[in-house]
């Protein structure tokens, strides 16, 4: 088969043969992976070919060839992104013909005469750069004017984030979201599209209520009661502390303590606290254990032992009996 039969897209790295035909059907699978192969490496040698009938360029990793435009259109994985629905913003700016206008990142302060950002860190017209505020007319008396001005800020913050979250709303409902954007059904419920959230019921906010009431270090005794709140239930029972500082009843406590442990022991074990049967078959258990351990020669040395106290006790009687005829 000739090589200019082949169609070959060097954009997307692929080769084709439109005209290729099976001589014979093929009997067995065996056939029909034998067959692929092989012309599956002539197309990759064909790719091969003409992309060394590319211009290069000398590199120190080797030569390179900048690829041409791909001719063959591959379908998409996923189909089509919906066009966004335009923002209140967007829609009031097309109503009254505003045309959005790219502003200049700097911007001269009046009041340190110096060149500043719009936006960020130490920018223009910073409200902690602001010394002195003029007072208005309809300002009330005693008013701080730097609380009223942090107010009015905050209170613009909060609306342009309330803003920002109908719009993804809006969104979400012609199904035009932003993929790397999430809404959690607690925070944006949209009907359709995402589950509502599950009601609590009233137990489990029982539980939450008593597991958070009790999560403090003293387990909830100094916290403030809400009106209606029942005191924790402990199930298991809490382990006792004598004080840590020594005071004038300190060792008469210590003392109760240790005779109450000292009468449940007795109490528990007096049958067992003084069996002189059981002592004296166990020292004579572990006697008879050493005596196999040494032998004969153990037997022996304690024998000779015996006579040699024998002898001293025979020798201590004879000198007394002398001392005395004397």
């Amino acid at each position: 088969m000739a090589e200019s039969q082949y169609e070959v897209d060097l954009g997307n790295l692929m080769a084709f043969d439109p005209h290729y035909q099976f001589v014979s059907p093929p009997s067995s699978r065996e056939e029909v992976v034998k067959e692929a192969i092989e012309q599956g490496t002539k197309l990759v040698q064909a790719i091969a070919d003409a992309l060394f009938s590319l211009p290069s360029t000398e590199d120190p990793d080797g030569p390179i060839v900048k690829l041409p435009a791909p001719t063959t259109k591959l379908p998409r994985a996923k189909p089509l992104p919906k066009p966004r629905p335009p923002t209140k913003w967007e829609v009031f700016a097309e109503k009254k013909g505003i045309q959005k206008r790219k502003k200049e990142k700097l911007v001269f302060d009046e009041q340190t005469g110096t060149w500043k950002r719009r936006h960020g860190y130490d920018r223009v017209n910073d409200d902690n750069d602001i010394p002195i505020i003029e007072a208005k007319s309809t300002d009330e008396p005693g008013t701080d004017p730097f609380v009223e001005r942090r107010k009015e800020k905050k209170s613009k913050v909060e609306k342009q984030e309330k803003n920002r979250l109908q719009n993804l709303k809006q969104a979400a409902k012609a199904g035009a979201l932003p993929s790397h954007v999430k809404l959690s059904a607690t925070a944006l419920p949209i009907t359709g599209s995402q589950a509502m959230p599950k009601k609590v019921s009233k137990d489990e906010l029982q539980n939450v209520a008593g597991m958070a009431a009790v999560s403090t270090a003293s387990g909830g005794k100094f916290d403030k009661k809400l009106p209606g709140e029942k005191p924790p239930k402990h199930e298991k029972k809490y382990r006792k502390f004598l004080p840590a500082v020594e005071g004038s009843g300190m060792g008469a406590l210590e003392k109760q303590q240790t005779e109450k442990v000292l009468n449940q022991l007795i109490s528990k074990n007096s049958h067992e606290i003084l069996n002189v049967e059981k002592a004296v078959n166990m020292y004579n258990v572990k006697r008879e254990k050493k005596q196999r351990k040494q032998g004969g020669h153990s037997s022996n040395s304690s024998k000779f032992k015996a006579n040699k106290k024998s002898f001293k006790k025979s020798s201590n009687k004879g000198s007394s009996n002398k001392g005395k005829s004397k």
